[in-house]
């Protein structure tokens, strides 16, 4: 579990096909202190397992090995080496909620139809598919690239949300673009409410025959 606030953008080492999947190795600095193999961290808001670590002074790298399905749910396939990428290590349980719940299973991957600069911020309009958008509501959150962000409007197709200097500055979304893929998770907390609903809902009245 995870809460969308970005420790820090690390930058791909490498992207690399081996035998049953495909390694990505990201270099990091502030999220290798006490991660180890087996760990969780999300890169650009995907859970991925830590394979290896290596460490160099204050700077080192994390290996993470994706399977096909990852590959193909997720913006991770378009990553080029030296691309920055978004890295938050899993939440510790007595640590600080600042954004919300964030599983890191990336619901779909949406895309960056609007993006400039707005005096000191930034407005952001992504396109996302409908079953990411049935759970989008004004004011809500969700996590684009791993970043807790709050809607700021719905449209039927999208959502925009402003980001502010700070959110430029230390995530990766100071490197996107109109026409970027971004991962998608919608509220967790939005899907079990539909789940518990649907299952308490009273079931139509049957109609009788005359």
């Amino acid at each position: 579990m995870f809460t969308g606030i970005v420790e820090e953008t690390g930058a791909v080492r490498s992207v690399t096909r081996r035998a049953g999947g495909i390694r990505l190795v990201v270099s990091a600095a502030g999220v290798l202190p006490g991660t180890r193999p087996g760990d969780s961290v999300a890169v650009n808001g995907c859970c991925l397992t830590v394979t290896r670590r290596t460490s160099q002074g204050r700077r080192g790298a994390l290996a993470f090995d994706l399977l096909e399905e990852t590959w193909r749910r997720t913006n991770l396939r378009f990553l080029k080496p030296g691309a920055a990428v978004n890295l938050e290590r899993a939440l510790r349980a007595d640590g600080r909620l600042g954004g919300h719940f964030v599983s890191g299973h990336v619901d779909a991957v949406g895309k960056i139809v609007r993006w400039e600069k707005s005096g000191a911020d930034h407005l952001l309009d992504i396109s996302a598919p409908a079953g990411v958008m049935r759970y989008v509501v004004f004011k809500g959150c969700i996590a684009v690239d791993g970043i807790s962000l709050t809607v700021a409007a719905v449209n039927p197709r999208g959502f925009r949300l402003w980001i502010i200097p700070h959110t430029w500055e230390v995530t990766a979304l100071r490197e996107r673009k109109v026409g970027d893929p971004v991962n998608l998770e919608a509220d967790l907390l939005a899907k079990y409410a539909e789940k518990l609903l649907a299952s308490t809902a009273p079931a139509p009245a049957a109609h009788k025959r005359g």
